[in-house]
């Protein structure tokens, strides 16, 4: 179902799609290519939404930190200092998140408006990012198919195209409260990962891959969540062809699990403690599929350019069910 969601200051229209199936409802928004909720059932059958967001599109366009339930690239996380150095060029990118580069600058994906066009149980956004939006090079096509799958899990399949070399890194962020309010600092989670990415105090990788081993990075084994993360695990499985499962998300009130599959290397995990009105810090937790932060700058990470010829294709699954 496809609906007038609002218009933008300069006339262009934001539509809303409504995504439903084996019991779950997602709302998605044209601009920023937006969860704007995800309705789920709990072990009594009550459903209610599990992703951070809000009810008007000016929420959006006044809360535009937390990048809400959005589409996030060109460059998903932060690039250092705002440089990047691809075949003996340096790009310069915006400083959005002082001293670096941060979620594709001041504008990117999350703020632009896409083409949506409806698919079987879904819709495919796309659009053109043009040679230098936001100091990256090449003409980039690229495209997010939502899904919504015979058991209800949400689907998304990004895929992009260069007319010169260039780096690419999407995710969604989305803030899951599987309770649907209130703190999410008791849920429980496992993620597969045996290393994680090590920050300065700017939360660029210092290029270590550390063991998560007697550390509170350590999720191979279900925990409570906590807060004060905002960090890249390194997933053990690597970049894989189909997606693999890789984190879970549980919170024993409700009952809802929150399932992630991913084709990606990494996952950063943001227990948003930064998060204000109408927010309260730790009300939400991040999982972010991706290739690692700074990426661009670190060869000895899995790499994110893409060239002319190749085509970018990443899919993550986010399952819901119950215990």
């Amino acid at each position: 179902m496809n609906e007038l969601f609002a218009t933008l200051s300069d006339g262009t229209p934001v539509h809303r799609w409504a995504l439903e199936r084996a019991g779950v409802r997602v709302r998605v928004l044209s601009y920023g290519g937006i969860v704007q909720s995800a309705e789920v059932p709990d072990r009594d059958g009550r459903a209610v939404n599990v992703v951070l967001g809000f009810a008007d599109l000016d929420g959006y366009l006044t809360h535009t930190g937390p990048y809400f339930g959005a589409l996030v690239g060109r460059y998903a996380n932060r690039i250092a200092g705002g440089l990047f150095t691809l075949d003996g060029r340096t790009y310069p990118l915006a400083p959005n998140n002082p001293p670096n580069s941060l979620h594709g600058g001041e504008k990117g994906f999350d703020k632009r408006v896409w083409d949506v066009r409806p698919v079987e149980h879904g819709v495919r956004l796309s659009r053109v990012a043009a040679s230098g939006e936001e100091g990256f090079p090449g003409r980039l096509e690229v495209s997010a198919t939502y899904t919504l799958t015979e058991s209800g899990a949400l689907r998304i399949v990004y895929e992009a195209v260069t007319d010169a070399p260039t780096v690419v890194n999407l995710t969604n962020h989305s803030y899951f409260n599987l309770g649907g309010s209130g703190s999410a600092g008791g849920h429980e989670l496992r993620i597969a990962a045996s290393r994680f990415t090590p920050v300065d105090a700017d939360l660029i990788p210092t290029g270590v891959l550390a063991e998560v081993a007697g550390t509170r990075f350590d999720f191979r084994e279900t925990r409570k969540t906590g807060a004060g993360y905002d960090h890249n695990f390194v997933l053990d499985k690597g970049v894989t062809p189909a997606p693999v499962e890789v984190a879970e998300l549980y919170d024993p009130a409700s009952g809802r699990v929150l399932s992630v599959a991913t084709t990606e290397p990494g996952l950063q995990l943001y227990t948003a403690d930064h998060l204000g009105e109408p927010f309260a810090p730790g009300d939400g937790i991040a999982l972010e599929t991706q290739h690692f932060p700074d990426s661009p700058n670190r060869p000895q990470f899995p790499s994110t350019v893409l060239r002319p010829g190749e085509v970018f294709r990443s899919e993550t699954v986010y399952g819901f069910s119950v215990r």
